[in-house]
């Protein structure tokens, strides 16, 4: 009997360490009901799309994740862009002529801890050119002094948005800023790499 007794609890303990399932058949009956259980791990996750505004075509590629091209342009304005606008300089000959388009940012971030946000940038890659250098503003430019220079320093980036809507397209505007500058060298194609960070925090 003893023997028996410790064979039962046995069997009861090795039963009790299954997972418990619903029937999955039965007989003098028309319904069963299994069960699944679903498992995920959430993860956090964050985008930055660059787009065309109403002006220059932003296009994917050309040696960056987007790029923009003004085509010819030079330091008194005479070019016409092959898209965007222009500023002629202030004083010709001595001051600088900017070209310069609208663009458009969207961030998107979803299962973040918080919505508080900053998105940044910087000129990590330099026209070779010294007379010529990147330019931006956060509002529609009237003039040419509303475009201003964008940090060339990673440590100490230019605002381009804070706490900006997930999901919610921003215009900003960036150009390029020609120097009136002579000498060897300053003519002929020449790009530039801006890099952006949205941070979410």
């Amino acid at each position: 009997m003893r023997k028996q007794l410790v064979i039962l609890t046995a069997i009861v303990l090795a039963l009790a360490g299954l997972p418990a399932f619903a029937s999955t058949e039965a007989t003098a009956t028309n319904t069963v009901s299994p069960t699944l259980v679903v498992n995920v791990t959430v993860q956090k996750a964050i985008r930055l799309t660059l787009a065309t505004g109403t002006m220059c075509t932003v296009s994917a590629g050309g040696g960056g994740d987007y790029n923009v091209n003004f085509g010819n342009v030079d330091a008194l304005a005479i070019n016409t862009p092959s898209c965007g606008n222009k500023f002629a300089p202030t004083t010709p000959g001595t001051t600088n002529a900017v070209y310069y388009s609208d663009y458009t940012l969207t961030p998107v971030f979803t299962s973040q801890a918080v919505s508080t946000n900053t998105i940044a940038a910087y000129v990590s890659s330099t026209f070779a050119k010294a007379n010529l250098s990147i330019v931006q503003a956060n509002s529609t430019p009237v003039a040419i002094g509303d475009l201003t220079a964008m940090s060339t320093n990673a440590g100490a980036q230019t605002s381009v948005g804070t706490n900006a809507a997930s999901g919610t397209a921003l215009t900003r505007y960036v150009g390029v800023s020609v120097a009136p500058t002579n000498g060897a060298g300053l003519t002929g194609a020449d790009s530039a790499t801006i890099t952006y960070t949205l941070t979410v925090q």
